[in-house]
């Protein structure tokens, strides 16, 4: 397991995330102050995806730099304000997931099915039945 590469990995999909929150952010903003520019922008972002954060903000780069310089510094916002209780958030976020998810197993492993077992009525009846 190489825990290095596992990081670098997680930080790329979490800025495409921040990119992402960052363009509802500026969606928002746009709605109120210049719709036409809202419109704009959720077109452009309906033909490429912002699946990849960084290929999105270089092919927004090449149509609109204004947007795409808002967006980066938005992005860096959200980075800065969350960036202090991330770590922790995560931690506890994943305990809780795993502690549900066992939860639900241990539940499921443990559940009885009642059309499984018959009781004693119900198989004399079923032999008499069969006689």
């Amino acid at each position: 397991m190489d825990l290095k590469q596992i990081a670098k990995d997680t930080t790329r999909t979490l800025i495409s995330y921040m990119t992402y929150q960052a363009l509802r952010v500026v969606l928002a903003q746009l709605d109120e102050t210049e719709p036409k520019r809202a419109y704009w922008l959720r077109q452009f972002s309906y033909q490429v995806s912002i699946q990849n954060g960084e290929a999105f903000l270089e092919a927004l780069f090449q149509e609109e730099q204004r947007l795409a310089f808002r967006l980066l510094t938005v992005r860096e916002h959200i980075a800065e304000e969350i960036a202090d209780y991330l770590p922790e958030m995560l931690r506890t976020g994943i305990q809780q997931a795993n502690l549900q998810q066992r939860t639900r197993q241990l539940e499921r492993m443990t559940q009885l099915d009642p059309t499984t077992f018959i009781t004693d009525s119900e198989q004399k009846e079923a032999e008499s039945d069969g006689s």
